[in-house]
């Protein structure tokens, strides 16, 4: 069955070709041009993905994914032209679960949809076993099957991405994680040195777990090596 996306571009000519270049390669495609109608229409027909352009009219690409979060869990991946670092930092932190600059080189975008797609599709399957899916380590449980996380026995509410990542570095408890494995595992594709969707999110879930950012006990960052859950 076609994986089905809505793309929300109110530049029609780049909207097309966008569409007809993922069409090309066995999606299936809706472009919405505006914010307003893009919230109703996401809601209303819950597809399988999200490229969702941060400017436009009605309502900007940030509001979107936020009304959109409130009602639907689905992938949504955020395009903008500008570069300013604030815009990946405040898409990710509402719910965006990956982030591209446009132009987006047609390739790259295609690799981060199929990531994204895949990844969705590894959070539906169910465990294989009950043992495999529940991480514990210093009164953090991470619960896998649930997607539920509690800390001394207080719950802790995380989006996607952020989930994704604690899970991660939760079932590998005690060992540094690099950069390269965590992007490689998460998103499906090769690091390109620059991607600071991993930076922003561990300290989203620093503060969310209340692990001191200049001293964390939790979650430390090993120089030149990567990221370690502590045991």
């Amino acid at each position: 069955m076609q994986k089905r996306i809505i793309l929300v571009e109110d530049d029609l000519e780049l909207a097309d070709l966008t569409a007809s270049y993922l069409s090309g390669n066995g999606y299936d495609m809706t472009i919405v041009t505006d914010g307003v109608t893009a919230v109703d229409t996401i809601i209303q027909q819950q597809p399988d993905l999200v490229i969702l352009d941060l400017m436009l009219p009605g309502l900007d690409g940030l509001e979107v994914c936020q009304r959109i979060r409130q009602k639907v869990t689905l992938p949504v991946l955020m395009l903008t032209a500008r570069s300013d670092n604030i815009d990946e930092i405040l898409g990710l932190e509402i719910g965006a679960d990956d982030y591209l600059s446009k132009p987006a080189e047609p390739r790259l975008l295609l690799a981060r949809v199929k990531a994204l797609l895949r990844r969705s599709a590894q959070s539906d399957s169910p465990e294989p076993s009950a043992d495999k899916s529940i991480a514990e380590i210093n009164g953090l449980i991470v619960n896998n099957r649930s997607r539920n996380v509690s800390l001394n026995g207080e719950e802790v509410f995380f989006s996607n991405p952020e989930y994704d990542l604690l899970w991660l570095l939760a079932s590998n408890a005690g060992d540094i994680l690099s950069r390269e494995y965590i992007f490689e595992n998460l998103r499906g594709i090769g690091y390109d040195g620059s991607n600071r969707a991993i930076d922003i999110n561990i300290s989203r879930i620093r503060a969310k777990l209340g692990d001191n950012p200049t001293n964390p006990s939790i979650i430390k960052t090993i120089r030149n090596k990567g990221y370690l859950l502590v045991m």
